[in-house]
């Protein structure tokens, strides 16, 4: 390079003015630990070398100084200190113009452009490894360019030689008619050094955001695709990097046709490679593969999942070690998760797969207490349960293989014999997953395994709860007490968050909240909480207390969502079954326990909230079932009530009449339009609500004046005198018991409804008899 060249303004090497040198701008000193392993004559020139760089005044000392350190240790030779003094005399702006200059193909002739980028390269990827340095806005600016030449090689200006020349013109008339093609091979110790910075702007805790953000997935993709240097030994497994965060879903909305290009890629070398290749890829491909949600061409992704289950058969079928089935199976559950198991395989393959699936968390699980899992292991068994979860809502309704259509090729095509041997092994792994969690300290609840764990458990819970009774009763204070911490806890754990982006399990908001444990509890509960035995236990455990604290804050969070107050939530439905289980069948407890005071008071804030959202129609009807059952067995003084009581009586009055069509018209009275879609879910909570309703009217003397006030019986009445009948017999015998209750504590109601009978004395009336019996009309 000739003396005094350096930079100009426009970022090229040129001319021969000087850059201010700089004393001040290099760090350490003489007395740093330098250079250990070195003999004491080359630590004395490596100090002169510092020295030297410290002091150089222009591009050209300061890249003679570096090139005399290179050539006397290598960077691998040289400790923190002694790189942190080069990092900081050097900067990061030389190799950003080193770069620049030979982009543009007009270095000094004494220095061509191939030789500017295999510095500028070299720099960085020295630069690089320190994590400071690997976040600063100069290295990050470097990274489209560093993209640019992994993703084509070198530029034809870059390429030097004239036996290079009739290639070069050839890439020449290339890049005119696809810009976008590589214009040659890059040299390996370049393509090495750009994946080095890469690699180290991605282990940064913003890294992957700033990759995505300057263009790293199409880069990568097309690298990939072009067969570029190192593409596949390193720029795929950086990919895969890339990939297996949160910037997953990211990536794959921004750039969904690249990653589907070489999704088809991969996997058609996945299909035509050897036992041994597609267990090495089996890695590779879980994390290519798009999460759920994402909008992508459906038959392309069907296709590619067709043709993976095809060449991950004989993989599953094969003889392999638990290093080597690890893999398999974890693939097995991402293309679960991406298609269920239709495309899976006929039930026989679908039964072995489910079969290999429990004998590995077996053996993983059933190790003594104290047994550490390693990572590969939690992996593993990881996706293990995924595989089991999406088993069981199957294999718990099976339909008989004879009534099956014989090409259908689904877990659903079970056969009785098939079914039970399936949910065999499935109990087995359970019982499993239950000795695993009884050894487990309250320490380790922030693990991201252990949640693993508890939500595969729970899914199974959900679904059956009649098999290991006596075990999941033991287990119980392990899983409240294990929800109990996590939604009490002030810092939800950032392990338990990034687990769940990664595994695509996440809260509506997208991170871990710490309601996630109870949430998948929550069925189980409303199971064992209609079962005596159980049930006894999770009152010692104060779990209503907990599901009460979880409703309040669960609404909380639903009305501070803007414009997504209306969503709903069926969690917060599935808390309400369990609370008014407890309701039915311990009223001494709903008496005497101070968390249904706080209940009630939430009730009768919320209530009239949600009866104005009309997507929210089954969460308040569980709410104004709720608050009338627990009403019904709290006596009140005379008098009149409080404002919040009267409220929520107010708003449960008119909600329970807007069910039925106000339209007075004859002929059988029908179910109100608003109601008609969600009936079937919420018919049986009206019903109870009407018959807790009557149980109000026996406790609370004031309520029979209110009925009369708003207008319920007023119009109740006028329904069913202008119908013939009602929607059913269920529906009747739920309005004439809430009469009958209402009849019996007021005169003067019950002066209205038998003036209502004689009026109309056919029709809907002439079915109730016990009305008809207790007003004294015939």
């Amino acid at each position: 390079m000739a003396d005094g060249a350096t930079v100009d303004a426009s970022g090229q090497f040129s001319g021969e003015e000087e850059q201010p040198g700089g004393e001040e701008s290099a760090g350490g000193g003489p007395d740093d630990e330098a250079g250990r392993g070195l003999t004491d004559a080359k630590r004395e020139v490596l100090e002169r070398c510092l020295h030297a760089l410290k002091h150089a005044k222009n591009d050209s000392q300061t890249l003679a100084a570096l090139l005399l350190i290179t050539r006397l240790c290598p960077a691998c030779q040289l400790d923190k200190p002694t790189l942190r003094r080069i990092f900081e005399a050097v900067g990061l702006n030389l190799p950003a113009r080193l770069l620049v200059t030979a982009a543009k193909g007009s270095g000094d002739p004494g220095l061509p452009p191939q030789d500017l980028l295999s510095l500028g390269t070299a720099l960085l990827s020295a630069l690089s490894t320190d994590p400071d340095m690997a976040s600063q806005p100069q290295l990050l600016a470097t990274l489209p360019l560093l993209l640019e030449i992994v993703v084509r090689g070198p530029t034809n200006q870059q390429q030097t030689g004239d036996e290079n020349r009739d290639s070069e013109d050839d890439d020449n008339e290339e890049s005119r008619t696809n810009p976008k093609s590589p214009t040659g091979k890059l040299d390996e110790a370049i393509a090495a050094d750009c994946y080095q910075v890469l690699t180290a702007v991605c282990a940064q805790p913003m890294g992957p955001d700033h990759l995505l953000n300057r263009g790293a997935v199409p880069a990568l993709c097309q690298a990939l695709e072009g067969n570029q240097t190192l593409s596949q030994r390193m720029g795929l497994p950086f990919l895969v990097c890339l990939l297996s965060g949160k910037t997953k879903d990211k990536a794959w909305r921004k750039h969904s046709a690249e990653l589907l290009r070489l999704l088809v890629k991969m996997s058609k070398d996945f299909c035509k490679s050897t036992d041994q290749t597609r267990l090495d890829m089996c890695s590779q491909l879980v994390n290519v593969l798009p999460p759920g949600g994402v909008a992508i061409e459906r038959e392309v992704l069907r296709e590619i999942v067709s043709q993976v289950w095809g060449a991950l058969r004989p993989l599953v079928q094969a003889k392999l070690t638990p290093r080597q089935i690890g893999p398999v199976l974890v693939l097995g559950a991402c293309l679960l998760d991406l298609s269920g198991w239709e495309l899976a395989g006929p039930p026989k393959f679908c039964c072995l797969l489910v079969n290999r699936a429990c004998v590995e968390v077996r053996m993983g699980l059933e190790e003594p207490p104290g047994n550490e899992l390693s990572q590969e292991l939690q992996d593993t068994l990881t996706g293990c349960y995924r595989i089991m979860e999406a088993a069981i809502e199957q294999a718990c309704n099976p339909a008989v293989a004879s009534t099956a259509p014989p090409a259908q090729t689904s877990i659903s095509s079970l056969s009785l014999p098939q079914s039970r041997q399936v949910l065999g092994v499935l109990e087995e792994a359970f019982a499993a997953l239950m000795y695993h969690l009884q050894q487990v300290d309250p320490s380790r609840y922030g693990e991201p395994f252990l949640f693993a764990t508890f939500r595969c458990l729970c899914s199974w819970l959900a679904e059956e709860t009649s098999c290991l009774k006596e075990d999941v009763t033991k287990l119980l204070p392990v899983l409240v007490n294990y929800s109990r911490s996590h939604l009490m806890a002030e810092n939800p754990e950032q392990g338990l968050s990034d687990w769940m982006d990664k595994m695509s399990v996440a809260d509506e908001s997208g991170t871990w909240t710490g309601k996630e444990a109870l949430r998948y509890l929550l069925p189980a509960l409303c199971h064992l909480s209609a079962e005596e035995g159980p049930r006894k236990v999770l009152l010692t455990l104060d779990t209503p207390a907990l599901l009460v604290y979880y409703l309040s804050h669960s609404f909380t969070s639903l009305k501070g969502k803007s414009g997504a107050s209306s969503v709903r939530d069926p969690s917060m439905e599935t808390a309400c079954s369990a609370l008014l289980n407890f309701s039915v069948t311990e009223p001494e407890r709903v008496r005497k326990d101070q968390c249904f005071k706080t209940l009630e008071k939430h009730l009768s804030e919320a209530l009239p909230v949600l009866v104005h959202k009309s997507s929210l129609l089954v969460l308040a009807a569980n709410y104004c079932t709720l608050g009338l059952m627990i009403g019904r067995l709290k006596s009140v003084p005379t008098g009149s009530p409080e404002a919040s009581q009267r409220r929520f009586f107010s708003t449960a009055l008119r909600f329970l009449h807007s069910a039925l069509d106000p339209e007075l018209s004859p002929g059988p009275l029908k179910v109100s339009a608003g109601w008609e879609d969600s009936w079937d879910e919420v018919a049986e909570l009206w019903r109870l609500a009407l018959q807790a309703l009557g149980g109000c009217f026996r406790s609370r003397c004031w309520l029979a004046a209110l009925v009369r006030e708003e207008g319920w019986l007023r119009n109740t009445l006028g329904m069913l005198g202008c119908c013939s009948a009602l929607p059913d017999q269920h529906t009747q015998e739920a309005l004439e018991e809430a009469l009958c209750a209402l009849a019996n504590q007021c005169p003067l109601c019950k002066q209205d409804i038998e003036d209502a009978m004689k009026m109309h004395d056919e029709g809907a009336f002439s079915c109730m008899r016990n009305l008809k019996q207790l007003i004294g009309v015939k």
